[in-house]
């Protein structure tokens, strides 16, 4: 399987850093500056709620739930569109730039419902760009760098969470020092200080990034797996189930502040753990060029299938800043090396498509996911839920269910021709 050499860009050919084409510098820049600006803010935004405008845990997961289900059906939509359209670079130039539009009126926001509808419009921004986005990456780099291309996407993205979680906790330090509960006053001027880099990440898009030639086009999508590589099919099935236990790290926030840690411990307790998964991901990605991607993907489940079994176990605050740190492992391991897989097993004309479904499909079990962590956390219509251990719990063996799964239904890291005849019913 070849791709079309991205014009006037360095040549796919040599290894390293070095040797990679402009496009994945940019969309790298790209996301690091988005994510200086949205890092900021996400992991704020469940205090907010629960600190500032007094709303439960279950109302927390209905909102982030809804917010990444409803706008990931765009996924789906934004993916064929660039194929059809033979070009990537201006819906994802779109979608970066109505999440930039969102942002500002968190400043105003005093209702669960007026956070959920910003949530909502970055998450279709989000929905728009990013199946466009990954396929613009996988368009610009031969396969033998896939991993490396992807995994230094990755760092890009994290690396501007880190610089944003630093940036969010100095400035909470100085409007409400060690508080424990967040106050509204230190959550508005986080979200004046998450534009500036917003924008400059559009603008970085719109000049720097070059489309790819694309040969052929795609019939109108469908929810539906038929006509892709059953590789594809089936990883898109296992990463389904794995996802129903992977509720937003909403959670993961409200759990550190439910064992004592303040609103800046939290902050600094993130900036460890985005720092880990920032050193991670572009060696892992190389590694899944060589040992091939299933394997680094198994490592990464595994190690989430523990840290979840932790979060729900531990009862003091450096465990919990410990398993943060550890949280960023599986990150760096499993993110870039699932998305390096889709473009393994589908077709260079179907990657928007793939990516899509893909990114669709994870998004739709995030609304099962959030509202499961929430009722099983702290219940509903008078149930009083498990407790705060039961959603890590129940992330936990649904993460050791995909790894058999993935053991018993991808046996092995083959090529995509070979895989669409080769594997076992």
């Amino acid at each position: 399987m070849t791709d079309t050499p991205l014009p006037n860009d360095t040549p796919e050919t040599g290894r390293g850093l070095h040797s990679l084409p402009r496009n994945v510098w940019v969309v790298t820049a790209t996301s690091l500056l988005t994510d200086v600006s949205s890092e900021m803010l996400v992991h704020l935004l469940p205090l907010f709620l629960a600190n500032v405008l007094g709303v439960r845990t279950n109302v927390i997961g209905l909102i982030e739930g809804v917010a990444e289900t409803t706008a990931s059906l765009l996924k789906v939509f934004s993916g064929w569109l660039s194929d059809r359209m033979g070009q990537r670079k201006w819906l994802t130039v779109a979608g970066y730039g109505l999440s930039t539009l969102a942002k500002p009126f968190l400043f105003f926001a005093t209702t669960w419902q007026a956070v959920l509808a910003v949530r909502f419009t970055d998450r279709v921004g989000k929905g728009i760009r990013t199946a466009p986005r990954d396929a613009l990456i996988a368009d610009s780099i031969d396969e033998k760098r896939r991993g490396l291309a992807f995994g230094l996407h990755r760092a890009g993205d994290t690396a501007g969470a880190l610089i944003g979680i630093a940036i969010a906790l100095v400035v909470v330090w100085f409007v409400q020092g060690q508080d424990l509960e967040l106050t509204r006053s230190a959550f508005q001027m986080v979200v004046l200080f998450s534009i500036p880099p917003a924008v400059l990440a559009v603008l970085v898009l719109a000049v720097g990034a070059k489309d790819v030639p694309i040969a052929g086009v795609r019939e109108r999508p469908k929810l539906s797996l038929r006509g892709l590589d059953p590789r594809f099919q089936r990883f898109l099935v296992v990463m389904v189930l794995f996802t129903l236990g992977n509720s937003s790290d909403a959670f993961l926030v409200l759990r550190a502040q439910n064992l004592g840690l303040s609103v800046t411990g939290v902050l600094a307790m993130l900036v460890t753990f985005t720092l880990v998964y920032t050193l991670v991901s572009t060696p892992a990605g190389a590694l899944s060029d060589r040992i091939g991607r299933r394997k680094v993907i198994i490592g990464g489940w595994l190690a989430y299938a523990v840290i979840y079994l932790g979060f729900a176990l531990t009862d003091a605050t450096w465990q919990i800043w410990a398993l943060f740190a550890l949280y960023g492992i599986y990150y760096g391991m499993a993110e870039g090396a699932g998305k390096a897989l889709v473009a393994d097993v589908v077709e260079s004309e179907q990657r928007g498509t793939a990516y899509g479904l893909y990114n669709a499909a994870i998004g739709l079990a995030a609304f099962p996911a959030s509202l499961i962590a929430g009722i099983l956390w702290q219940g509903v219509a008078g149930w009083a839920g498990f407790g705060p251990a039961a959603p890590f719990l129940f992330g936990a063996f649904m993460a050791l269910l995909a790894v058999i799964l993935l053991v018993v239904w991808l046996p092995g890291d083959r090529p995509r021709a070979a895989a669409a005849t080769q594997m076992p019913e």
